[in-house]
């Protein structure tokens, strides 16, 4: 699950589009709460607040798309929270309904999410974790300016980096696919074998993938002097002699930036 990535969404306003407003729906609750049970105009003025109201479950169930589960399915998921937000909302309180129905809404299609979408056995402890790391992810990114490590997500959360990092593997349990089934690719003649003939060898560019993705979280932390040699030696693959001369120091005093540089990183990547 989120997932949730991503930039904040702000969520529903107290305006929806359409000629409809949630604006001044709280005077509706507090009418139908005056009217007796089995009361007809009761049932109605229920059935015009669900109405005005259905937009919400519609914004929230098309936020919660493209995670695997079909959008009409969440939808109906997410009709019944606001079903269950309607019928658990007090007036008297004093907050306002999106206060109450938004949460309500999204803790029930999350409950579909956790229940409902996983084809492996996974835990629900690391269930519901995982679906909160994709909130904390963006939350962390737009506060650091960059991907947040393990450790951060970790201590945003309060909770061990192990933790963590079981909930990032159990995002790959949510859905199977079977080996049988044709492998998707540009190349038509490929793509009409099955997965599994495409299997047996191991893709280089995966353990690339995986160093990159450790290291570059590091790199922000990094001096400007520091990521400029990295860049010079690794990208533009100049050598050490090269360096030293264009920032105007010894050859040695690059491999020492070098050593040290890199010797951080992988000291960071592994302890992470």
């Amino acid at each position: 699950m989120a997932d949730e990535g991503p930039r904040a969404d702000p969520g529903p306003s107290r305006r929806h589009r359409g000629n409809d407003t949630y604006d001044n729906i709280e005077p509706l609750f507090g009418k139908l709460a005056a009217l007796p049970e089995g009361d007809r105009a009761r049932a109605d003025l229920r059935g015009e607040i669900m109405r005005r109201c259905l937009p919400l479950a519609e914004h929230i169930a098309r936020r919660f798309s493209g995670r695997g589960e079909n959008y009409d399915d969440l939808l109906q998921v997410a009709r019944l929270g606001l079903v269950n937000a309607v019928d658990r909302f007090d007036v008297s309180r004093g907050s306002s309904f999106l206060s109450f129905a938004v949460p309500t809404i999204m803790g029930e299609v999350r409950r579909h999410f956790r229940d409902n979408t996983w084809s492996v056995r996974v835990p629900r402890r690391v269930k519901e974790l995982q679906l909160n790391l994709g909130p904390t992810v963006e939350i962390l990114s737009q506060r650091l300016g960059r991907v947040p490590r393990a450790k951060e997500i970790a201590a945003e959360l309060d909770i061990d980096v192990v933790e963590v990092t079981q909930a990032l593997i159990a995002g790959n349990a949510y859905q199977a696919s079977s080996l049988d089934a044709p492998a998707t690719g540009e190349d038509s003649e490929s793509s009409a074998l099955p997965l599994v003939e495409s299997l047996g060898a191991e893709e280089p560019s995966y353990g690339w993938l995986e160093d990159y993705l450790a290291i570059e979280p590091l790199l922000g932390e990094l001096s400007e002097r520091e990521r400029h040699v990295l860049r010079m030696r690794f990208f533009e693959s100049r050598t050490q002699s090269q360096i030293a001369a264009e920032l105007g120091v010894s050859q040695m005093h690059i491999s020492r930036i070098l050593s040290r540089t890199l010797g951080w990183l992988r000291d960071q990547a592994l302890r992470d």
